[in-house]
């Protein structure tokens, strides 16, 4: 997949809803900091040793072993991408917000399935990411190892014998591990059992974010839970860990479906029905309404209330209905009202062409 193909595709392959856990669990990810010998770190990179840096990782990426290892990795700089062109790679989870700042300095690198990305001067010289549908976290870390393995033959990372990895954030340095999953914890907001399970995570050392990361709220029942603490486990720990709750988060959740429809059947049901139907039929929905009303709707498909609706779909239009998403659509920049419209239309006319029962 180019560039412009990923640009204009909603489709990522998180979305896709065919990992293990995936009915609660809907991707996996794993991000390694990295930083390159010899250079400051990005906050006090010039332009110069930004290009440096860039180049780089431009060459390594070019070499033979890699495009044999890895695959296919392609160097884009935010400078050749439009606004709202980066803003869409934000939306598909394929780069953060904070890479959108001081573009001149900084980069991406995408291989064409978007599973593998690597950020370019963003916090570190490198951030690579692997990102996988359900709870794959141990395919991810072997993927991200892989990459980090291949690059480190031509690149001279940043390491101290007594700490690791050397990072520009204190909290990422030894293994420059930061592991993640997504999940969709709807039965345990409704039943008021979230904050409880909240609080019990960050005993353990976790962190609990919105659907974007750091600083943004858990729209839509999304949940990103991360580890903390990246010195002194191994990665091979921190993934294990990770895993293991996961697990114990999905069954949670799993078993707060069960009550909710044996004590609440009527009700829940109705819920799901009201958000299928403002889905298939409203004029005008905001982007909070569309959030709130998907993950309904997910939460239906996933208890068999709701039949003939693939849940890769709803998470597609997720990132379908974001700003930047709808502006590239319709070729212009759009002011809310006509964001509300186009949203609306944009789910009507997904949901119409699927029959349910």
């Amino acid at each position: 997949m180019s560039l412009k193909e990923t640009v204009n595709n909603p489709y990522s392959k998180w979305l896709d809803a065919s990992g293990p856990e995936s009915d609660v669990v809907i991707s996996s990810r794993v991000r390694l900091a990295r930083n390159l010998a010899g250079f400051p770190f990005p906050h006090l990179l010039g332009h110069e040793n930004a290009d440096k840096v860039l180049y780089a990782v431009q060459s390594a990426i070019n070499r033979q072993e890699v495009k044999e290892t890895v695959g296919q990795l392609e160097l884009y700089r935010m400078t050749e991408l439009s606004p709202t062109e980066r803003q869409i790679l934000v939306e598909k989870h394929l780069i953060s917000p904070d890479l959108l700042e001081q573009a001149e300095k900084r980069g991406v690198v995408l291989r064409a399935d978007e599973v593998i990305s690597v950020m370019v001067n963003e916090e570190d010289h490198l951030r690579i990411q692997c990102l996988l549908p359900g709870l794959q976290l141990k395919e991810c870390w072997d993927m991200a190892n892989t990459v980090d393995d291949a690059l480190e033959q031509t690149l001279d990372f940043a390491f101290a014998e007594e700490t690791g990895y050397l990072t520009a954030c204190p909290t990422n340095v030894g293994t420059g591990l930061r592991a993640s999953v997504m999940l969709h914890l709807p039965a345990l907001v409704v039943t008021q059992q979230i904050n409880a399970v909240l609080h019990s995570l960050s005993k353990l050392g976790l962190t609990v974010r919105g659907l974007y990361g750091e600083g943004t709220q858990a729209t839509g029942n999304l949940f990103q839970v991360s580890n903390q603490v990246t010195l002194g486990l191994t990665e091979e720990e921190i993934i294990d860990n990770l895993v293991m709750v996961a697990r114990q988060l999905a069954n949670q959740e799993r078993a707060a479906r069960r009550a909710l429809y044996r004590e609440q059947q009527h009700q829940i049901e109705d819920r799901v029905w009201r958000a299928y139907g403002l889905l298939k039929y409203a004029r005008t929905m905001t982007s909070g309404d569309a959030m709130t009303l998907l993950s309904d709707l997910r939460l239906g498909v996933d208890m068999g209330i709701i039949p003939g609706i693939p849940a890769g779909l709803i998470m597609e239009l997720i990132v379908m209905t974001r700003p930047a998403f709808l502006n590239k659509l319709k070729g212009t920049e759009l002011n809310p009202y006509q964001r509300d419209l186009c949203r609306a239309t944009l789910i009507r006319e997904r949901l119409n062409t699927i029959s349910s029962g």
